[in-house]
């Protein structure tokens, strides 16, 4: 069992990097707005057919050809090696209709194990269990239903989550190959020309019309001649056997890496900020990230919290947009923060507490050289209040002459 780069096994892009098929793509993209609608329409049909019809051989091979309209094809491989008498079926999963193609085949259920339940859960050809929550009762309750006679064979997803089919496979989970002795293994392969099968976190209803969108999806499936578990074999080792012969028939790896690491590994990609420049200040990152994550107003109020972030560099970016979101104005937002200094270093504290310092976060030289104290306490109310303001006028002009050097203003521009 091999380990795979995680980057390479999903595919976080919906639009292709090469310059040449994206331009194919975008010549396409008004046809395939067209074919999401109509196969829309034709959708709706598909689905009051595959409802009205009875389970049987007529049903399936209707849906199937309507299904090709929508963009859908089947295809299978070794269609003989399928074993009637076998209750499990184990494949591996790609997209969010792998259930719904290998039905058009054989039938068979697959149990809805998280997500939507009900109507939705029903519609999309997904088998609900009634059972109490817990893989140890899930895995009871199908085991009675693999042991009814008369019930069709279930289709498991032993990786339990999907991957985009052209690297390596997930980990194999253990509990499935509990349930019966003997499965039979289906590959499963998949191609669509353009965009990709899916991107994590994407809905199936979105995955739904990206399909309706592209010119065609192609499901490539493989019967592989079934397995029984030999005596002395734990259930992982079976696991891991079937895992290594459904990655040897589609030119995989198998990978250790999980379900849940994939979900680790989203989580990490959500959060991650872009860095262009190693000389880049953290508060410029910040900022940056802003810019890109919100609207246009808010993108204009970042835009003049950097300005004064350049006048003054030792204020946190959270103190000053808070500020421009009152007075929508650089000169008045500045003149607050110099008037409330006190309160503007507490937060500022908070502020470092948290993170870097101030002298490496906030600042990329040394702090201004100026005297805003008074030479002497002022014996009267009178003489105090007007060192007060001496020393506010002194930091307001301070202010005014760094902003004006640093965007290269006129001092007639800046009154």
């Amino acid at each position: 069992m091999e380990t795979r780069g995680i980057e390479d096994m999903f595919d976080f892009r919906r639009f292709p990097k090469d310059a040449v098929v994206l331009l194919l793509l975008l010549v396409y993209f008004p046809v395939g707005i067209c074919l999401t609608f109509i196969r829309i329409f034709i959708g709706v049909h598909v689905f009051l057919v595959s409802c009205a019809l009875p389970e049987s051989f007529i049903r399936r091979f209707i849906v199937r050809i309507m299904c090709s309209v929508l963009g859908m094809h089947v295809r299978q491989k070794n269609p003989r090696s399928r074993d009637r008498n076998t209750k499990l079926y184990m494949c591996n999963h790609v997209t969010e209709f792998d259930h719904n193609i290998i039905n058009l085949l054989t039938p068979c259920s697959t149990p809805q194990l998280e997500g939507s339940t009900g109507f939705v859960c029903w519609a999309r050809g997904f088998m609900e269990i009634h059972s109490a929550p817990g893989q140890e009762a899930i895995g009871e309750s199908l085991q009675r239903y693999s042991s009814t006679e008369g019930t069709p064979p279930l289709l498991l997803f032993p990786e339990e989550d999907t991957t985009n089919g052209r690297a390596g496979l997930l980990k194999f989970s253990s509990w499935p190959f509990s349930l019966t002795d003997s499965i039979q293994p289906v590959a499963l392969r998949v191609t669509r020309p353009l965009i990709a099968l899916s991107t994590p976190e994407s809905s199936w209803l979105m995955e739904l019309l990206w399909t309706f969108f592209a010119p065609c999806t192609v499901y490539h499936v493989s019967w592989l001649p079934p397995v029984s578990r030999q005596d002395g074999e734990s259930m992982q080792e079976f696991a891991n056997k079937v895992q290594e012969l459904l990655a040897g028939e589609l030119g995989l790896v198998s990978t250790k890496i999980t379900k849940a690491d994939k979900a680790e590994h989203i989580k990490r990609k959500r959060h991650i900020v872009p860095q262009t420049s190693t000389s880049v200040r953290p508060a410029s990152i910040g900022l940056g990230f802003m810019v890109q994550s919100l609207g246009t107003d808010d993108h204009r109020i970042a835009k003049m919290a950097q300005q004064v972030k350049d006048v003054l560099p030792h204020v946190p970016l959270n103190v000053i947009t808070k500020d421009l979101a009152k007075t929508n104005c650089v000169d008045t937002t500045i003149t607050n923060l110099l008037e409330n200094k006190e309160e503007t270093q507490m937060e500022a504290t908070e502020t470092s507490s948290y993170g870097p310092s101030k002298s490496s976060s906030y600042s990329s030289g040394p702090a201004p050289t100026i005297k805003p104290a008074a030479k002497s306490f002022g014996r009267s109310p009178t003489d105090r209040h007007l060192s007060l303001q001496e020393r506010k006028e002194a930091l307001y002009n301070f202010a005014r002459r760094r902003y004006i050097e640093k965007h290269g203003l006129d001092q007639e521009d800046s009154h």
